[in-house]
């Protein structure tokens, strides 16, 4: 069971037609977010089913995956790891996190990110010192800043609402959308778990945040009430 399995099985999938429009659709562009990214043009179930198959590869195998030039290649590693991460004891729930973190330049698009920080980041972190995500959020890289946010998904399905609320706060004023999509994002499922934290937060943030933020962050309020931080 080797990178080289898994890849071909991926590349008998392949569709040249699909490859053309996912290459919209993830903006590789000269200039966009996903500049110069390669597809084969599989969806995401297929890739699962081949996650699946090969749940047992091992991590050095799997971090091929994770710095194949194909998109495709990626994210199925990333389901490995991210499968391998909830089953494993912690010893080896690290090691996948190391790995991880010493590949994150591989993890180079919003749907890379969000299938795999809550559970590999996140759900590590959970018991431990979390200064890494105020790294990673300090740095000046899209992907990185948006690991650390999402990450914390797991840290609100705790009702652990703190590190959440401490890293918008420092992504307020960011230049990309697909951050503030993310922390609006995050905001939002504290709402779920928790509504009056989250409309404090606002009541002392709202002023400042990027509209795509807010609107993410106060989507199942009431229209009366999203009209008020609106117009805040």
């Amino acid at each position: 069971m080797t990178y080289e399995d898994v890849k071909a099985d991926l590349l008998a999938l392949g569709d040249s037609e699909k490859a053309v429009f996912f290459k919209r659709f993830f903006k590789t562009g000269p200039g966009q977010y996903g500049e110069g990214d390669q597809f084969l043009g599989i969806a995401v179930p297929p890739q699962r089913v081949i996650a699946q198959k090969y749940g047992l590869l091992p991590v050095d195998e799997t971090e091929k995956l994770v710095r194949d030039p194909f998109h495709e290649c990626r994210l199925t590693g990333l389901i490995i790891w991210t499968s391998q991460a909830k089953r494993s004891g912690d010893q080896n729930r690290k090691l996948i996190f190391e790995y991880y973190l010493r590949n994150k330049s591989f993890i180079n698009n919003w749907d890379l990110v969000d299938t795999s920080c809550p559970e590999i980041v996140g759900n590590y972190l959970l018991d431990k010192d979390r200064n890494v995500l105020y790294e990673l959020v300090q740095t000046d890289h899209l992907w990185s800043q948006r690991i650390a946010m999402v990450s914390t998904l797991a840290f609100i399905r705790k009702n652990q609402f703190l590190d959440t609320f401490q890293l918008a706060e420092m992504l307020l004023t960011h230049r990309h959308d697909l951050i503030h999509k993310a922390v609006g994002w995050m905001l939002r499922e504290v709402g779920k778990k928790n509504p009056d934290a989250l409309e404090e937060f606002l009541h002392d943030h709202a002023g400042r945040f990027p509209r795509t933020a807010l609107r993410y962050a106060i989507e199942r309020f009431e229209p009366a009430r999203r009209k008020y931080y609106l117009a805040l």
